[in-house]
């Protein structure tokens, strides 16, 4: 047979793609949901775990900016230093650098400048300018410790036993006890772990104000005792406030800052209504208004 008579054989050849199965697609896309269903769950728990409080931290800590109103980093007076076993420490230079305003040009205009008021002012209103600066860095302080608090977890769970508030005094901290949750050991003067971390945070505050302090210690009245202190309150007050005082003495307090150390027993219950209350056991610590010293150079 020649080869024109051979016939022609075409072979048919199919190829398969390897799509059996669908491929691998599949499983990227349920992992994804997987993902998303675990996160849409952890919100869902977090959402219903936590109190308006708490929210409001994890909201700012998303949101920094409405934290601070300043550009820096490092507003407020907390800004920029973390708490540790050992009190206050910064992330950098431990040192104090004060800075001078440069001296006006001798042909500034008087009326450029705060200065030219508090020359011109009286001695009432001299004093009510230093009352009310004083005010606002008691509020700046509280605002400070508060944002502290939240954004610490070691101290978002003590936020409940921390009560601040301005007083005809000043600036009142107290660490108030809960139903389960003490600040000092049972009939002892010695601060829990707890106290003593709260105690470092307030440090934090006082080592920013030049204001002295005074510490007072509370206890409450016995279930079913018709006397608002016992035998042994006085001297118990008395020394939990003084081991609160050693406390912030050890993160950094300055000893000649303390004012006053004193112990009320029940005699100045937080709720009169029921002296019982766990509540009323508490230590108050208090930045002094000081007495406005008056400058002598009112153009300064």
């Amino acid at each position: 047979m020649s080869m024109s008579d051979r016939p022609i054989l075409i072979k048919k050849v199919k190829k398969v793609a390897g799509h059996g199965h669908h491929g691998g697609a599949w499983k990227v896309a349920y992992a994804d949901f997987v993902t998303a269903m675990m996160a849409f769950f952890l919100l869902m728990w977090l959402i219903n775990t936590t109190d308006p409080e708490q929210k409001r931290g994890i909201a700012e800590y998303f949101a920094p900016a409405s934290v601070s109103e300043t550009t820096s980093g490092s507003g407020g007076i907390l800004g920029g230093t973390s708490l540790g076993e050992d009190g206050a420490k910064g992330s950098g230079s431990m040192s104090v650098i004060t800075q001078l305003a440069p001296e006006a040009p001798e042909d500034a205009p008087a009326e450029a400048g705060q200065s030219s008021n508090l020359a011109a002012a009286t001695e009432e209103e001299l004093r009510d300018e230093i009352a009310r600066r004083e005010a606002a860095d008691f509020s700046s302080a509280a605002e400070s410790l508060r944002q502290a608090m939240q954004s610490m977890p070691e101290l978002a769970e003590l936020s409940k036993q921390l009560i601040i508030d301005q007083t005809p005094e000043g600036l009142r901290i107290q660490l108030v006890d809960q139903e389960g949750r003490s600040m000092f050991e049972t009939n002892s003067a010695r601060p829990n772990p707890r106290a003593q971390l709260l105690l470092r945070a307030i440090s934090r505050v006082i080592n920013q104000l030049p204001n002295r302090i005074s510490i007072t210690g509370h206890t409450s009245a016995a279930p079913g005792s018709n006397r608002a202190s016992g035998p042994n309150d006085w001297a118990l007050s008395s020394n939990r406030a003084n081991a609160s005082r050693l406390v912030l003495q050890g993160a950094g307090v300055d000893p000649d800052r303390v004012y006053q150390v004193s112990g009320k027993a029940g005699s100045d219950p937080l709720y009169p209504d029921d002296p019982t209350l766990a509540g009323n056991r508490r230590i108050a610590i208090v930045l002094l208004r000081e007495a406005p010293v008056l400058p002598t150079d009112t153009s300064l």
